[in-house]
């Protein structure tokens, strides 16, 4: 018998499965307060994705509000869409818009690491397409367990193949992005998929059912059971001890149908035959439609009978959960329903006409012929709980903050020092990530500018002009489990930071925030923190969050991940043909350290790798100070003045020195006893502190006066470190130590192929 609403109204102490659906007693008592009677199995399903954490934000609204209040005139400028879209878009000139998102599926990918990625990577694209713009690019930001535990082969190696080979089908260019080993992510992997589509500013799209009379219309792959509140029911809980128990199947993508499906909406946005649309991804149908109709005129009928299915057997509950991929749901006028239909059979994309646009203010579905759901579109989609939960300074954090690594032994013995230099650039996150970046291609298309082992990913956008964008994206857990405020600001300062030394001006932020229970108060703390240092950091640097993410129960029984919070920035280039790699290729170019190194190795690599520590307190981040870095880089490059550039970051002076000889393999001698007194600091410090603020470039000696006048004339730091040099193929840090390229190549490439290849 079908649970229709006649049913519910006739049957109010039918006992329901809510909290096998994930739903709190009191959040199912508000549910029949709203309705005015039990929920239908259908609308229970609806309410129960729709309010899970994964799609509602319910622990983090309230800190989330921050990123919109935190604003200025500037910030809004260039900002074409905002906050509460399926993605962010920016102009960035010429008539050219970009859009962009960052989103986790993490726990998916834990329990099939392949189809969980794959589909994180074909989720985020569809937000992409549904904005109206082409997807140009992709990158991901992957955090396993501990590289030699004997789980993580598998999910790295389903990860990755499950990334490569979308990624690849799709034709998308993978441009960069960062992998690190830890073992709080040991039962927790991290999979953050980033995205990022290009339009012209009238081909712009969004997700809204107006227009009274208008279809809805479901277009692509058909409904099976694959993925029933997988993603939405899932990433709303935290694994128990000794793995996951909840075992929803995950989606199954398949990239081949996503490639014509991207097509057909670009043909379609172009033939103006659509007037809303959004992409099917967490909670299916029960999105699509309550977000649709509580965007548009508030009001929207469906019958649920006409969706296409791959498994005839699918009772509406199911078919209202499911989260097959590769679906879109538009909204279209009735007199370009034809052309609508042309379009979508050209393609051989199956659609059907699902209902209509009503001014009723009521989401209603029928099935059989019977009304099975009849709701406020908005409190399923919007109006859902607002917890403020409790938050609790940690009882542990005093103690960690104080273990400084001051007084970790360092040694100014030149042997020690290349030890464990060498140590460091073959860890598991130092090491070349180049076994996991070779299997995704990071050229089709013929527009990639830049790509890993660069610092920023870049693409051409305008073949005519050069005008193009760079994108970086950066985490750092240790950082951000010392002090989550800092290390939020941290990520944000170092992403900035590598888009700069590509050239390029950053202009957006959009981020993806780990973290463990909201129902844990000492995480809570961590959250609201973490957002409070973003939001904060992004209005001193005065460039706008335009959407994201937050991964919440990201956790194994009690015990959390460090929190992770994803930054990605975006900037832009006025012509990518000035674009700077992150190695030097020429013969006798001076090298240059921009900024002052101070004793900051609390969460450093250095104090991790060589002495399994973290305590302390992050490196100071001074925004005011990136911005006037960011700005010269951007004025060097535009000049032609900077042959290369690469930030310091994790590992320091001496890994940012061994990536810049790698990169194009050419040799420096470098000093660094000047750098020692200026600054005030030990040779431990000078190769390994992470100061911020610093990047290295390498400067033409005929352009040197030139570039040492732009440094002054800006008042930033600056001091002569190194030459470069061709014939002598070694990195050389005189009376300190020597290492040739072939041994900094080996012990630098061959950590992550020891273990998985």
């Amino acid at each position: 018998m079908t649970d229709s609403v006649a049913n519910a109204l006739a049957t109010p102490d039918h006992e329901q499965p809510y909290a096998a659906l994930g739903l709190k007693s009191d959040e199912y008592a508000r549910i029949r307060e709203i309705l005015g009677r039990r929920p239908t199995s259908g609308e229970l399903a609806m309410y129960s994705v729709m309010w899970s954490e994964h799609c509602s934000y319910k622990s983090s609204k309230i800190y989330l509000r921050q990123f919109g209040e935190k604003v200025t005139p500037k910030m809004r400028e260039k900002l074409m869409v905002g906050m509460g879209e399926n993605a962010g878009v920016v102009d960035i000139g010429e008539g050219w818009a970009v859009t962009f998102k960052v989103e986790s599926h993490n726990h998916p990918s834990f329990i099939e690491p392949f189809q969980g990625a794959a589909t994180g990577v074909g989720g985020i694209v569809r937000d992409i397409i549904s904005m109206g713009a082409r997807p140009v690019a992709v990158m991901d930001q992957l955090r396993f367990g501990r590289i030699d535990h004997p789980d993580t082969a598998r999910v790295v190696h389903g990860v990755v193949g499950g990334i490569s080979f979308y990624g690849n089908c799709l034709g998308l260019p993978n441009i960069g992005g960062e992998t690190y080993f830890d073992s709080c992510y040991q039962d927790n992997p991290l999979v953050n998929a980033l995205a990022v589509g290009v339009l012209r500013h009238e081909d712009l799209h969004l997700a809204n059912a107006r227009g009274v009379g208008n279809k809805v219309v479901l277009f692509g792959a058909r409904t099976g059971g694959d993925g029933i509140g997988g993603a939405s029911i899932l990433a709303s809980d935290s694994f128990s001890e000794g793995g996951p128990t909840k075992r929803p199947a995950v989606q199954v993508g398949d990239p081949f149908a996503e490639k014509v499906l991207i097509e057909c909406c670009l043909e379609l946005f172009a033939g103006e035959l659509v007037e809303g649309i959004q992409d099917l991804g967490a909670a299916g149908i029960s999105c699509a439609t309550s977000e649709l109709a509580s965007n548009g005129d508030g009001g929207m009928f469906v019958e649920l009978d006409r969706v296409l299915l791959r498994d005839p057997t699918l009772t509406a509950e199911e078919i209202l959960m499911s989260e097959s991929q590769e679906r879109m749901m538009a909204i279209v006028r009735p007199d370009k329903l034809d052309a609508f239909l042309a379009v979508t059979a050209k393609w051989d994309v199956e659609s059907s006409v699902l209902g209509e646009v009503t001014d009723t203010g009521r989401l209603i579905i029928n099935w059989h012929g019977e009304e099975i759901v009849n709701v406020d579109p908005s409190t399923v989609a919007v109006d859902g709980p607002v917890y403020e939960r409790p938050v609790a300074y940690p009882s542990w954090l005093d103690g960690l903050q104080a273990d400084s690594a001051s007084a970790l032994p360092r040694s100014s013995d030149p042997d020690v020092l290349r030890g464990q230099f060498l140590q460091l650039l073959g860890s598991p996150n130092l090491a070349s990530k180049a076994w996991i970046t070779d299997q995704y291609d990071r050229y089709v298309g013929g527009n990639t500018a830049l790509s890993f082992p660069d610092d920023g990913g870049m693409i051409r956008v305008d073949e005519s002009s050069g005008l193009g964008f760079a994108i970086a994206a950066d985490a750092n857990g240790r950082y951000a489990q010392l002090d989550p405020y800092a290390g939020a600001r941290l990520a944000l300062a170092e992403a900035y930071r590598n888009v700069a030394v590509t050239g390029a001006v950053p202009a957006a932020v959009s981020d993806c925030l780990n973290f463990g229970s909201p129902e844990n108060p000492e995480v809570m703390w961590q959250f609201s923190r973490a957002v409070e240092g973003l939001a904060d950091g992004c209005l001193e640097l005065e460039i706008p969050v335009t959407g994201g993410n937050v991964s919440f129960y990201n956790q194994t029984g009690d015990v959390p991940i460090h929190p992770t919070p994803v930054v990605a920035v975006l900037g832009v280039i006025d012509d990518v043909a000035r674009r700077v790699p992150s190695g030097w290729q020429d013969e006798g170019n001076n090298i240059y350290l921009l900024g002052t190194t101070s004793a900051e190795l609390d969460g450093s690599a250095w104090a991790g790798t060589i002495h399994d520590h973290l305590g302390g307190r992050p490196p100071a981040v001074d925004l005011a100070r990136e911005k006037k870095l960011a700005a010269l880089l951007a004025a060097g490059a535009r000049e032609s003045l900077i042959a290369s550039a690469h930030d310091l970051s994790d590992g320091g002076l001496a890994q940012a020195l061994a990536e810049s000889v790698l990169r194009f393999r050419v040799g420096a001698r470098v000093w660094i006893t000047e750098l020692m007194e200026r600054d005030g600091v030990d040779v431990t410090t000078a190769l390994f502190s992470e100061s911020t603020g610093r990047v290295i470039v390498s400067v033409p000696r005929e352009d040197d006066v030139k570039f040492q006048g732009l440094c002054e004339g800006r008042g930033y730091p600056v001091l002569r470190i190194g030459v470069t040099d061709k014939l002598s193929p070694a990195l050389e840090i005189q009376d300190v130590f020597t290492v040739n390229i072939d041994e900094l190549q080996s012990t630098h490439g061959g950590t992550l192929p020891a273990h998985f290849a």
